[in-house]
């Protein structure tokens, strides 16, 4: 029985986010890099797949020194990808085609070359001179504190024109906005606001935790030595004055009063490190905060067990004043989870198991371009790298690039149907194999069966907004029982490679909803999952 999902409910609560890597998407000018124009052009794939919605990763002016998390401006779109013109109408044929826009947000840290930073760094005494955050050195000229920066160094860069340090968390080309200034909060919710008025309906919210840091600058402790290889100064501390200040529950606050003002606009915040779990509790909580929050529990996952499923889905139970969570197994950070979870014999069967275990999770699935093709990690060499934190470290830091590869479109043609021109980052053979012409063609594909599965979700409330409860999860099966409406799913599945026992206290004769890799009411095999409903 087909169940109708909850009118009342907002359009964001159980959705399917569809993340686009614009400079991998699908180039329309022929120039080997992703463009709005393609990714316009393309959308009838991403509807056609059952997604709710789409986000965007950042598509504004920029250097690209970090690949446009270096915003320039925050209100216009960088050449390479197109023209404002050009979102216009990528935002329309979306909404035409029933698809919601999200877009990226970074409110940490702006591009050395934004006109902010320009005028903050001319003055001490100018309108934007604690725009960014400014110390003095000590005595001996030294940095102010011992804070360190994620891609390696210290954490301040000298800046002779103010006599001065300016922090970034990130690339020295990356300067810290002093986002405790209500100014500068300001002008950051101006920027939303632009893009509100745009027609735009949700935003990713970048490394939020990064936003606000501890204004005495006290030095971070060490980090105890766990036994794992550190390879970035970064590592050796435990950042505890460096980012995560309180006060971005407050700003948090600001934002989601904002976006009130629009209706039903979908805020996802993006936070790592020790203390993620808190901090997504604190900018979700209750009605006054973001809507979601999704962390890296799977993206840097070295296995998928069910002891980490249980683990982190127990986190968000569904108790009043609770966050409503987010789900990702992959993204543009992260190496491909088919390259991580599973031998490359395993990768069909492993990847049908994983499509129906993202789509019967509680929380908003995000799934990232080429996830429904089964893409895999491409080995970038050296000479080929983009990523400038891989690029730093290498070779002990896996490049991002391996899973920012442009998208297969067309098996035969040149570039895979990506480009007319030599991609920015090569396609990779193994994946040209995995084209969507190809998956099309195929009734057995993985693009089919992603399908199929994002299409059960919406047709079952207990999939996409129901109640979650773990009932076993030990060193193979995993099995939970979703509820809503009236409606009770049993999810079950073998998360290993080899044959699992059927649990004896679950009856084989309640109705087969769905089935993968030759599980059935009663048997178990390698990588098989199955729903039934009780």
């Amino acid at each position: 029985m087909t169940l109708p999902v909850q009118a009342d409910l907002p359009w964001w609560k159980g959705a399917v986010i569809y993340q686009i890597y614009p400079r991998s998407f699908s180039d329309s000018n022929g120039d080997g890099i992703g463009d709005l124009n393609g990714i316009t052009q393309r959308l009838d794939h991403v509807a056609k797949l059952g997604a709710d919605a789409i986000w965007i990763s950042p598509f504004f002016t920029s250097p690209m020194r970090d690949f446009g998390y270096d915003i320039a401006d925050y209100c216009d779109v960088d050449p390479i990808f197109g023209t404002l013109a050009d979102f216009d109408a990528l935002v329309a044929r979306a909404h035409a085609l029933g698809l919601k826009v999200t877009i990226d947000q970074v409110y940490a840290h702006t591009s050395d070359l934004h006109d902010w930073f320009a005028k903050s760094r001319a003055s001490r005494s100018g309108d934007r001179a604690d725009w960014y955050v400014w110390a003095d050195p000590k005595a001996d000229g030294t940095p102010p504190n011992n804070w360190q920066s994620v891609f390696g160094g210290p954490a301040w860069t000298w800046d002779a024109r103010r006599g001065q340090y300016y922090m970034h968390q990130f690339l020295s080309s990356q300067p810290q906005l002093n986002v405790h200034n209500p100014l500068v909060q300001d002008a950051l919710l101006g920027a939303m606001r632009f893009w509100l008025d745009r027609g735009v309906d949700g935003f990713r919210l970048d490394a939020l935790n990064h936003s606000m840091h501890d204004p005495e600058l006290r030095d971070n402790p060490p980090a105890p030595d766990d036994g794992t290889l550190r390879t970035r100064p970064f590592d050796f501390q435990i950042k505890k004055y460096s980012q995560s200040h309180a006060g971005v529950a407050d700003f948090v606050a600001r934002i989601r009063r904002l976006c009130d003002e629009y209706g039903a606009i979908f805020t996802v915040a993006e936070v790592g490190g020790a203390l993620a779990e808190a901090e997504m509790k604190a900018y979700t909580a209750g009605e006054t905060h973001l809507n979601s929050a999704y962390g890296f529990n799977f993206l840097y996952a070295d296995a998928l067990t069910p002891a980490l499923v249980k683990d982190t889905v127990e986190r968000w139970p569904d108790d009043p004043g609770m966050g409503w969570p987010s789900w990702a197994f992959e993204n543009h950070d992260a190496p491909r989870a088919l390259s991580r979870w599973c031998a490359p014999q395993d990768r069909a069967a492993f990847g049908r198991m994983k499509a129906m275990l993202l789509v019967a999770l509680r929380g908003n699935a995000i799934l990232y371009q080429g996830e429904e093709l089964g893409i895999t990690q491409v080995d970038i060499p050296f000479d080929k790298l983009q990523d400038p934190e891989a690029i730093a470290n290498w070779p002990l830091t896996l490049s991002r690039d391996g899973a920012r590869t442009p998208l297969p479109w067309e098996a035969d043609a040149a570039h895979a149907g990506f480009s007319s021109a030599e991609p920015w980052l090569p396609v990779g053979e193994e994946n040209r194999a995995r084209a969507v012409d190809t998956q099309e063609a195929d009734a057995g594909s993985l693009l089919h069966h992603s399908r199929a599965m994002l299409a059960l979700r919406k047709a079952h409330p207990a999939l996409k907004t129901g109640s979650l409860d773990i009932v076993i999860a030990d060193d193979r099966r995993l099995l939970f029982r979703r509820r809503a409406n009236g409606q009770s799913l049993l999810c079950l599945f073998n998360l290993s490679p080899e044959a699992a026992e059927w649990p004896q206290e679950i009856a084989a004769t309640n109705r087969l909803l769905a089935a993968v890799n030759g599980a059935a009411p009663g048997a178990l095999p390698a990588y098989g999952a199955l729903m039934i409903e009780e």
